[in-house]
């Protein structure tokens, strides 16, 4: 952890093809969560774009990177009652893995 506390969290959304119903429920997701992320001082550092494997097993099809002041602060985002809905959608939507790293 750097001296500003700062935590980074990747979210992997491994599915590459959306269904006509799923696809609509994603974009809602998309258009809806950053403003949960912003309340609770998230932000983003990288989403979509061209991604380019180095390596092989991942496969990521999307790549989102946010960034928190804190661990505290991401478990609050991510177990709030702005947020839990958003999961369902999500997980309707797209396979996904979540995970959090404490770093620079």
């Amino acid at each position: 952890m750097d001296s500003c506390g700062r935590i980074s969290t990747w979210l992997r959304i491994s599915s590459p093809t959306f269904t006509s119903p799923t696809r609509r429920n994603f974009e809602e997701y998309r258009r809806r969560v950053p403003a949960v992320i912003a309340a609770y001082g998230g932000r983003y550092l990288a989403r979509g774009g061209t991604i380019e494997e180095f390596e092989t097993g991942a496969n990521p099809h999307r790549v989102v990177v946010l960034e928190f002041p804190d661990m505290g602060q991401l478990k609050a985002f991510y177990n709030s009652p702005e947020y839990r809905p958003l999961i369902a959608l999500r997980q309707r939507s797209a396979r996904s893995s979540l995970f959090a790293v404490e770093g620079v």
